[in-house]
């Protein structure tokens, strides 16, 4: 059983190890590698994002947020960030958190979603936002310095989930 709610104090921890272990690998966050564990947690938990955690038998396993991908008049599309645990990638988590967010993004008064920087060889997360209504709406060449494959594109994914508020 996967319970998804608010992320909390006590959660930081086991965010931080999920954290920690995603940007180790180069191959899908602009976040450093070496970035330091505060200064980290302060970001994914700054009050501008509605940060949550998916727990699964007392274990935190997923992370994600939430927040205005731009501010002001760019405050109605969402935009949102997510980390699985390497213990718990394969079990259906990924899709579980994407499908929750849309919904919440779209409780929250949202138009749509909209991911700035997918890394194109991340594959598996590509294949997942395509699965649940996101479309590739523009590539950026050589955006993203990959661990293992050097220059990558990235991929600006968008999906429509609420009304739009002035119709």
């Amino acid at each position: 059983m996967l319970e998804i709610r608010k992320a909390i104090e006590t959660d930081k921890p086991e965010i931080w190890e999920i954290i920690k272990f995603v940007i180790a690998a180069g191959d899908s966050f602009t976040l450093p590698p070496d970035a330091p564990r505060e200064e980290m947690l302060a970001d994914w938990l700054s009050a501008e994002k509605h940060t949550f955690v998916a727990v699964a038998d007392g274990k935190v396993v997923a992370t994600f947020y939430i927040k205005p991908n731009q501010p002001g008049p760019g405050s109605h599309i969402a935009n949102g960030s997510y980390m699985v645990a390497p213990e718990a990638r394969g079990m259906g988590i990924g899709r579980k958190i994407g499908e929750f967010s849309i919904a919440e993004a779209a409780r929250l008064g949202f138009h749509a979603m909209q991911f700035n920087f997918v890394v194109k060889s991340n594959e598996k997360a590509v294949r997942l936002w395509q699965s649940l209504g996101f479309e590739i709406i523009g590539e950026i060449p050589e955006a993203f310095q990959h661990a293992e494959n050097g220059l990558t594109s990235a991929l600006i994914m968008y999906r429509k989930i609420g009304r739009n508020k002035q119709q």
